[in-house]
């Protein structure tokens, strides 16, 4: 990783336990060991730690701090990033090591002090879920059109995604026309023949339309029919629909794949309404990812979020006892299964 070197200075207040660490107290052997992480503190005082560390003048302390920072567990970065006055220049250095990591970004995203350089770093370099959680997120890209332009020039970025972001998919330029020397005045039939060569244009025309621009000019019953009989591409347009008739019929379309009936789940803005219609899906529900998908989501039904929490292994559910994404009865419920199997 190439990061630009600022050289400018960060001013940032230390805790306590923290400036303790950064003073002569116990020597370099007690700094070394806290770049490893390996010192009982807090999880936002290890990462306030690390990061003097890693801007820092000792080499040593420096490399052991990044090394530490790239794979610490994501539990104890977002512990950091719950703090609400977290230091930008913190949270950009967390972005820079850990942008694919998609429970760390859902955090940077909505954590009130992540600057504009750290956004566009996300938006030029992340992919998968992480990018469509900045692409889907309105109230940061209001922000600043560069951040818009950003995701539309990654090459990771969906076409759909592109066109929804305003990108305008280059037409092609067409064969200029061969010319004929025309002999005589045109007859009756000649200007029929011209009539329907100027309707072939036009049909021609629309289906030169992207999906995107098609779509603005569909009435609800026929969003419904391409829901229900779309390719891939349209099923990613439509299930974005507000309208519930369309999104749900993307859902009970033939041709949906898993992967696609996963990536609902995964998406925390899914309505009630999809995450239902995919609890009634057997074939669906069987898949692990599903289950997990399931449980995480805020409109899965508790009852039947615990109930695919059996299904889980011990690592998720170590995961969900700690997580901020949950409910408290999950979080309870997966406390009490780790307790179960203690004994």
């Amino acid at each position: 990783m190439n990061r630009e070197d600022k050289s400018e200075k960060v001013q940032i207040k230390l805790p306590a336990e923290v400036a303790k660490i950064m003073s002569k107290w116990g020597g370099h052997s007690v700094r070394l060991a806290a770049a490893r992480g390996a010192l009982p503190m807090s999880g936002s005082n290890l990462v306030m730690v690390l990061f003097v560390f890693y801007n820092g003048e000792n080499p040593e302390l420096k490399e052991e701090a990044l090394s530490t920072l790239q794979t610490l567990p994501a539990k104890i970065i977002l512990a950091a990033l719950s703090l609400p006055e977290l230091h930008p220049a913190i949270i950009d250095l967390i972005v820079h090591l850990r942008f694919e990591d998609e429970a760390v970004m859902q955090a940077v995203l909505v954590h009130p002090m992540t600057g504009i350089r750290s956004l566009l770093f996300i938006a030029e370099n992340s992919s998968g879920q992480v990018l469509d959680m900045l692409a889907d997120n309105d109230k940061i890209l209001r922000k600043s059109d560069i951040l818009r332009k950003a995701i539309i020039n990654n090459p990771n970025t969906e076409k759909v995604t592109r066109l929804r972001l305003g990108w305008v998919e280059p037409q092609e330029k067409a064969d200029p026309p061969e010319e004929k020397e025309i002999e005589a005045a045109a007859d009756d039939s000649d200007q029929d023949q011209a009539v329907a060569g100027a309707e072939n244009e036009d049909k021609l025309d629309d289906e030169s339309l992207s999906k995107y621009q098609q779509l603005q000019e569909m009435s609800v019953n026929e969003k419904i029919k391409m829901a229900l009989t779309g390719d891939k591409e349209w099923r990613t347009l439509l299930i974005r629909e507000a309208n519930k008739q369309i999104n749900t019929a993307v859902l009970r379309n033939p041709r949906i794949t898993e992967a696609e009936a996963i990536a609902v789940a995964l998406n925390r803005s899914s309505s009630e309404e999809l995450i239902r219609i995919i609890l009634l899906n057997r074939d669906w529900v069987k898949l692990y990812d599903m289950k997990k998908a399931l449980v995480y989501h805020p409109r899965t039904p508790v009852q039947q979020a615990m109930r695919l929490m059996s299904f889980l292994s011990e690592r998720d559910i170590k995961e969900l006892a700690t997580s901020r994404n949950v409910t408290q009865p999950i979080i309870n419920n997966a406390r009490r299964m780790l307790s179960t199997k203690k004994r």
